[in-house]
């Protein structure tokens, strides 16, 4: 064998050993140090939930007046803004066709009540037959009938008070011609008002029958508080929320005035700060340390506050949550706790 190739071997062996010690210098050289963040151990921690949520404020009774038959305003009286009591007469529509009518029928109701009476006598001596007594009866019958009809479509001329409580403003004139369709006024119960509000489904366990609600408004700073009397058993499909109404029971809001509902309530739970939750198009995700490395976990929410976040599923009691340096930490990177933040 040729002795230059006896003596270029080594040299070559010992360059590539040379190499392969640098490239897995280089290696260890190019690892990213373990990210230093701050964690909370998950444990069940009790807080205050307080959320505004946008109500409306409604009569407790509330009806636009129509005439339930068409034609002239005989009489009108609706003064605008005017408390009134039930049944009040507030409008007449003409009806003198009607107390034509109504007073022909009770003409041949008299006398077929007597041609009735002179028969039913007869009858008691055989001096007539059973049929045409019976035809007779029968007349009596239908005329009553009759009048019966037109007393009911003569009420139908008259416009009541339903219950009591205020007028609004008067929307037409005696001697107009109206029709069933014709607004003619309002009236409103204002002693006793409620309050219409809407909830996200995951505020559901927020609201209860009989609970006291907090009411606040931008023209006062009165204290309000109402009381829910009853809650939509369905969720809307549509908006995912619940409709919930509650009652006025101190102070004093008008109809139709936009108000915030407060609710608070005491929840214990997985809470986390606002800013250790990443949010993901579909879901959620909080980062767990768990052997030294970081897992990135989907978590269900639930109750928002101004800076902490109920967490319903996904964590366990125990686990380690990453609560700052989140931004720099990848999925199995390593992290290095620099210091466990109490609740």
């Amino acid at each position: 064998m040729n002795i230059k190739l006896w003596i270029g071997l080594p040299l070559v062996m010992a360059a590539m050993i040379s190499c392969k010690s640098k490239a897995k210098d280089n290696t260890q050289s190019k690892e990213k140090p373990p990210v230093a963040v701050d964690v909370i151990v998950a444990a069940n921690s009790a807080f205050s939930s307080d959320i505004e949520v946008n109500g409306t404020v409604l009569s407790e009774e509330m009806v636009e007046l129509h005439p339930e038959a068409g034609g002239r305003l005989t009489y009108l009286n609706i003064p605008d803004g005017a408390r009134v009591s039930a049944g009040t007469i507030l409008a007449r529509v003409n009806d003198a066709d009607l107390q034509a009518q109504l007073q022909q029928q009770k003409v041949q109701l008299e006398l077929a009540t007597k041609t009735e009476e002179r028969l039913r006598k007869l009858l008691a001596v055989n001096g007539v037959d059973q049929a045409a007594y019976d035809a007779a009866l029968s007349q009596v019958n239908l005329y009553n009938a009759n009048i019966n009809v037109l007393r009911a479509q003569i009420d139908k001329t008259v416009i009541k008070a339903p219950f009591a409580g205020k007028l609004g403003l008067r929307l037409v004139s005696e001697g107009a011609y109206v029709s069933t369709s014709t607004v003619i006024g309002t009236i409103q119960e204002t002693d006793k008002v409620k309050i219409d509000f809407s909830v996200p489904e995951s505020y559901e366990k927020l609201v209860k029958q009989g609970q006291t609600l907090h009411i606040r408004t931008n023209t006062s700073s009165d204290e309000l508080l109402a009381t829910v009397s009853a809650v939509e058993p369905q969720i809307n499909t549509a908006t995912r929320n619940i409709k919930v109404r509650a009652r006025l029971t101190k102070g004093n809001v008008t109809p139709g005035a936009f108000v915030k509902v407060v609710l608070s309530q005491n929840i214990k739970g997985i809470v986390v700060p606002t800013n250790a939750i990443i949010p993901e198009a579909l879901s959620s995700q909080l980062v767990l340390v768990k052997n030294g490395k970081a897992v990135f976990q989907d978590v269900e929410t639930g109750i928002r506050t101004s800076n902490t976040v109920e967490i319903t599923s996904g964590v366990q009691l125990g686990d380690t949550i990453v609560v700052s340096g989140v931004l720099y930490v990848r999925p199995n990177g390593n992290v290095k706790i620099k210091k466990v933040r109490e609740k």
